[in-house]
């Protein structure tokens, strides 16, 4: 089954990072990714390893850790925070915190814009909400209902998509086991994966807004009214063009749990290559 959604309108810091050597970042065939974290509210100490864990399991990467300062760190340890984005081809996303400054931003921007990956993990689209490109990069994050547009899709496969200001705005019912449905089944992404699956308690987010630009949907999960949802198959993993790079959306992974069961933890291995490299060559779980 095949859903294309498309529209025209394109104190101290603790780095873990560059302590791991240059020769393991050359090793001949591997995508080099950088995860940052650091500030999150959800425990971003238990996932990132979880994270850095799938990706090394599948042979196909070098991971380096970027931790941020801590929430009202004084100007001093944020002076010391430098990423090199030119190190990486992707970036995957575990934050949710204090603002970058603007040169890291353009950073950041630039290295999109000129090939480079991005893939935001579960709460990482509560993310900076006032920086309009990260929001254009994102598509649909975690904002109230006044913020920008909402999709979803209806029982009969149809796209829905509501203006700024009607309909619900992000939320979550209680975690519970729920049902993902792959909506685009040649996508490499989610090529071979199991066209249904019941994935793990987990939170099963809805109502996300955003400019929704260029998205491309991948899987959904239908949000069901006795679970404090919205009636409607909610986008659980999109994509998005930005320039010559690509971006990767999964809302799969609040806990350990949650992100390491097996499509899950699959799902975000496949988007983490495709999203640096625009190809897949790990295999979709057994």
């Amino acid at each position: 089954m095949k859903t294309l959604f498309r529209f025209a309108f394109p104190v101290v810091m603790t780095v873990a990072l560059l302590l791991s050597g240059g020769s393991a970042r050359a090793a001949e065939g591997k995508i080099n990714v950088l995860i940052i974290d650091g500030q999150h509210n959800h425990k971003w100490q238990e996932t990132t390893p979880a994270i850095k864990d799938i990706l090394l399991k599948t042979g196909r990467f070098n991971v380096d850790v970027l931790t941020t300062p801590p929430a009202k760190s004084p100007p001093e340890a944020w002076a010391q925070f430098k990423p090199d984005f030119s190190r990486y081809q992707v970036v995957v996303m575990n934050y949710h915190g204090t603002p970058w400054a603007p040169e890291i931003n353009a950073a950041f921007e630039k290295f999109v814009q000129e090939g480079g990956g991005l893939v935001f993990y579960h709460a990482a689209v509560f993310s900076f909400e006032k920086w309009e490109n990260w929001n254009k990069m994102m598509g649909l994050g975690w904002r109230n209902a006044k913020f920008g547009d909402r999709v979803a899709i209806d029982d009969s496969g149809k796209i829905v998509r509501q203006p700024k200001g009607e309909g619900p705005g992000a939320g979550h019912g209680p975690a519970h086991v729920f049902e993902v449905m792959i909506r685009d089944a040649e996508h490499p992404i989610t090529k071979g994966m199991p066209a249904k699956w019941t994935h793990v308690k987990d939170e099963l987010y809805h109502g996300q807004r955003g400019p929704a630009e260029n998205m491309h949907i991948l899987a959904t999960a239908f949000s069901a009214r006795d679970k404090g949802g919205t009636g409607m198959h909610e986008p659980i993993a999109w994509v998005i063009p930005v320039g010559r790079g690509r971006v990767f959306v999964s809302l799969l992974g609040h806990d350990v749990p949650a992100t390491t069961a097996p499509e899950a933890a699959a799902l975000l291995a496949r988007g983490v290559e495709w999203a640096a490299t625009g190809q897949v060559t790990i295999p979709p779980p057994k």
